[in-house]
């Protein structure tokens, strides 16, 4: 049987229909615009131009194969006559306009609520609508050859903009209790909040509110509440609890969609990308595909994303044949998403003052086997592509904050907290005094909700250098580095995290707070903590800087600390961290100012006689870095400019783009 397909070429728009049989489960790949030479004609290095190509793309799934299994109510959703389940998917690719001229890699940003955050991580800047010249940032990626595809996988929000989705099925006749955590950092009463999902039945929900996660749900006699529409309520704030009082909302919703379709969507995607001769294949020609091999990327919700589509075993297309080659998820920590599931919520990332299980964190955390303590389930993330024979080569980033706020010692350390090894096919790095993310050219900046000024440094040195360790590795054969993360061999990785300072740091409210592990028993409502795993947080020296992971030239020559932890102020919460931040607080530039503050760390004076012996170091630091493959000779220039461009006569803490 043989499917109709739409392709655009040339212009925007402009279509030409063929017919040609479907591989694995795209059954329509409709071309919706063409801009050749896009980003306004800009060229990137010897790889060119580049064109740009967006597309709807129609994937059919079948309920009753193994390899769809996992997904959550497939079995419910609603099919064609044929038997299969079937959604629409937002597709853009960026590709060099002469194939010959690329790496004949795909590089797959699973999206983030929609948009692509490997532009502004890997090229140091750039716009998602990928418009201007300027959008393309330094044009890293570009510059590599890469052709970048990007497809919607969530299916609970509608797009606007550049962003990209899907439409996922809706499963009939279906209802649930459900729980809502809302968290305003206002005092606006009363406040109107949207809800994940509508609600079936307004007369039976229930409201608590409650300063922190360890006290017990209240019901003040001043807080009331009403549904505006099934999807919206409004609540009736009560006095004696501010800003940061976490407010959860039980109610019984309906309307629950079939989200864990967006992993199958990614599969079949790019196995088509990849694997097509269709004539509807923008990235095949003559025939013949153009691609040799695929990596994917995700970042944050996305990282998480990419470690449960391995985990639940997506990484094998319907001929059995790999995915991806390899995968780098970023700041996901030790964590999933609360996607594959009945009234899932996958745009939602519990933390603090959140509920300490919730929906995203769940066993297993790590690549190596471990077993939990409470269900004693025997489990890791590459179980299944063990079994298929189809795991990746896996580098997994995160920032100094997971380490905090994501339980990322469970990475490396079982649940009862003993020392791991990490199989052979993964790495783990750690940037060192890093927030879960901050923009290129960020500053330091002060928070009404947080004590220090936000954490500016910037992740891209890093995530450039690795993922040219990743290509060598699959390309080459080239052993990346070890893993550089906190662990317990060290001493990198502590326990008693409240005792670390010898002396109070001024503007540093040091507590050793972070954001423990519980496992919940999610098959009832409410649900059950079982009781909570062991978790580690990173050493820090003396000036309130941590140990471990790549310490890049701005954190290992510091003028300031940089933190990966930031308490919330006085009226916003104090008992928990600021969500995804660190803090940054400068040294002091002199002796005298440091001694009349009670300042325990050296000043920038006394650390850096000149403005050369500054230089100097840092450009030691950036040389040694290159030399173990964990930073690049452009970032290794970039950051001896900024140091040259820096001044010891007044030092505040400054973006690291180029550190």
């Amino acid at each position: 049987m043989k499917r109709a397909f739409v392709r655009a070429v040339g212009a925007a728009c402009a279509t030409t229909l063929f017919i040609a049989p479907a591989l694995a489960e795209v059954t329509k790949f409709e071309i919706t615009s063409v801009q050749q030479k896009a980003l306004e004609g800009r060229a990137f290095g010897d790889v060119g131009t580049y064109d740009k190509i967006k597309a709807k793309v129609t994937v059919t799934i079948d309920p009753k194969d193994r390899r769809n299994a996992p997904i959550a109510d497939i079995t419910l959703a609603p099919k064609n006559a044929a038997g299969l389940v079937e959604t629409v998917v937002d597709v853009e690719i960026l590709k060099p306009s002469d194939s010959k001229r690329g790496n004949h890699t795909i590089f797959y940003e699973v999206v983030n609520r929609g948009g692509k955050p490997s532009l502004g991580l890997f090229n140091d800047g750039g716009a998602a609508s990928l418009e201007k010249a300027t959008d393309g940032g330094n044009g890293y990626l570009l510059r590599q050859g890469y052709t970048l595809v990007w497809s919607g996988w969530q299916g609970d929000f509608v797009p606007e903009g550049a962003e990209l989705a899907l439409v996922a099925p809706t499963v009939p006749n279906v209802t649930g209790r459900i729980k809502e955590e809302l968290l305003f950092d206002n005092l606006t009463s009363p406040v109107v909040a949207a809800l994940a999902w509508p609600a079936a039945d307004t007369t039976n929900a229930k409201l608590t509110v409650r300063a922190k996660w360890q006290d017990a749900g209240a019901t003040p006699q001043d807080m009331s509440f009403k549904f505006v529409d099934p999807q919206h309520v409004e609540i009736t704030r009560p006095k004696g609890f501010d800003a940061g009082a976490l407010y959860e909302l039980e109610y019984t919703a309906k309307d629950s969609k079939v989200l864990g379709v967006g992993f199958a969507t990614t599969r079949d995607i790019v196995t088509y990308l990849r694997r097509s001769t269709d004539a509807a294949n923008p990235l095949a020609e003559g025939g013949k595909p153009v691609i040799e091999r695929a990596y994917a990327f995700g970042q944050s919700q996305s990282g998480r994303y990419l470690r449960e589509y391995l985990y639940l075993g997506f990484n094998e297309d319907m001929s059995g044949r790999q995915v991806f080659e390899a995968m780098l998820p970023q700041i996901g920590g030790a964590r999933f998403t609360a996607l594959n599931m009945r009234f899932g919520l996958p745009g939602r990332n519990a933390r603090h003052p959140q509920d300490p299980a919730g929906m995203a964190d769940r066993f297993p955390f790590t690549y190596t086997e471990t077993t939990d303590p409470f269900t004693k389930k025997s489990d890791s993330l590459l179980k299944s592509c063990l079994a298929s024979k189809t795991c990746p080569k896996i580098i997994q980033t995160d920032s100094e904050y997971e380490w905090w706020g994501s339980r990322a010692s469970l990475l490396v350390t079982d649940p009862t907290g003993k020392a791991l090894k990490l199989p052979d096919n993964v790495r783990l790095f750690l940037t060192t005094g890093t927030p879960h993310s901050a923009r290129p050219d960020a500053v330091a900046a002060p928070s009404k909700t947080c004590v220090m000024p936000l954490n500016p440094l910037h992740q891209g040195p890093v995530l450039r250098a690795l993922l040219k360790n990743l290509d060598d590795w699959v390309v080459r054969g080239t052993l990346p580095p070890d893993s550089r993360s906190p662990n317990l061999a060290d001493g990198s990785l502590v326990e008693d995290s409240v005792k670390q300072l010898a002396a109070p740091i001024p503007g540093v409210p040091y507590t050793g707070m972070h954001v423990s592990a519980s496992s919940e028993d999610l098959t009832v409502f409410p649900s059950r903590i079982r009781g909570e795993y062991k978790v580690y947080v990173p050493k820090i020296d003396a000036d309130g800087n941590a140990v471990g992971g790549i310490r890049l030239p701005v954190h290992a020559v510091p003028k300031a600390t940089y933190t990966g932890w930031n308490p919330r102020s006085e009226g916003y919460g104090t008992t928990s961290l600021c969500a995804l931040q660190g803090g940054a607080v400068a040294f002091a530039e002199t002796k005298d100012e440091r001694m009349k503050n009670n300042d325990p760390r050296l000043s920038v004076q006394e650390r850096y006689a000149t403005a050369a012996d500054y230089v100097a170091k840092v450009d030691a630091v950036a040389k040694k870095l290159v030399s173990e493959r964990l930073m690049l000779e452009e970032d290794a220039q970039r950051s001896h400019q900024a140091a040259v461009d820096d001044t010891l006569a007044k030092v505040r803490p400054k973006a690291a783009k180029a550190q």
